[in-house]
């Protein structure tokens, strides 16, 4: 419980750069980005494995530069999104690349110190890039969809199971998760998903009742593969950001997952839609 209500004073700022979108979601996801990938090639380190931190920082500025034409008007008249899917797409070529090249020094570095520098880099940085990409939309709004369903289905799930929870979902990797509380984790995404395009975008009600089902589910699955990351490395918490409750990736884990997930639903609405 404590954990949470301490989770939710760091989240009371996000809050506002939702609202407020533009360069603050951009400035405030880049931080995220950076600050979370530290954590994570330090992780690694416990493993006596050596990520390229150069290679990540360079990496994540470089795709968060591509976003400022849209945010200073001066975007490239291009058909919707295509522009986006061709950044993304050279990008990950680029991201690979330099992690592969990497590895070259055969007598000083392993095979995977360049995984985990690859890995970093699209687990990260390109999944939190996908706030920017859904700000970029004509329906920007749904960027706090990503919010209501990382964070929405974690406080339903927490309670469901608490009061109700038998049945262990992942003991390995999260001994108290339950399937109970799972399960009522989604049904509350969903009615919070719903409840939210019906007050502020009633044509998107439907959507958002999807979104919040299956960003549930991929805020779920990130907060698993966080603590599958941190099992394997031997830590209990990726950072000291708050004294005793972890570092970014602690608290943001879940949102990085659901990010790509409301972009890529948006992204197929768009087009069976319009």
């Amino acid at each position: 419980m404590k954990t949470r209500i301490i989770s939710g004073l760091v989240m009371a700022p996000l809050l506002i750069v939702l609202y407020l979108g533009g360069w603050w979601l951009w400035a405030a996801a880049l931080l995220i980005a950076v600050m979370g990938l530290q954590e994570f090639y330090k992780g690694w380190n416990n493993l006596d494995v050596h990520p390229s931190r150069e290679i990540g920082y360079i990496m994540t500025v470089l795709l968060f530069v591509t976003a400022v034409p849209y945010n200073t008007g001066n975007a490239p008249a291009m058909p919707k999104y295509y522009a986006n899917m061709m950044v993304i797409c050279i990008w990950l070529f680029l991201a690979v690349a330099a992690g592969v090249i990497y590895g070259w020094k055969i007598n000083e570095r392993g095979p995977y110190d360049s995984i985990a520098t690859v890995t970093g880099l699209v687990y990260i940085p390109f999944f939190t890039y996908h706030m920017i990409l859904i700000d970029m939309t004509e329906y920007r709004l749904l960027v706090w969809m990503v919010v209501i369903a990382a964070f929405g289905s974690d406080i339903c799930a927490y309670f469901t199971g608490y009061f109700l929870g038998k049945h262990k979902m992942a003991p390995n990797l999260s001994p108290k998760k339950t399937i109970e509380g799972a399960v009522g984790g989604l049904a509350g995404s969903s009615l919070l998903g719903w409840l939210f395009g019906f007050i502020f975008m009633k044509e998107m009600a439907g959507v958002c009742l999807v979104l919040g089902l299956v960003g549930g589910m991929a805020g779920m699955a990130g907060d698993l593969t966080a603590s599958a990351f941190k099992r394997k490395m031997g830590i209990k918490d990726y950072g000291t950001l708050i004294p005793g409750h972890g570092g970014i990736m602690d608290r943001f884990d879940s949102v990085i997952f659901v990010a790509p997930v409301v972009y890529y639903i948006i992204f197929i609405a768009d087009i069976l839609i319009g």
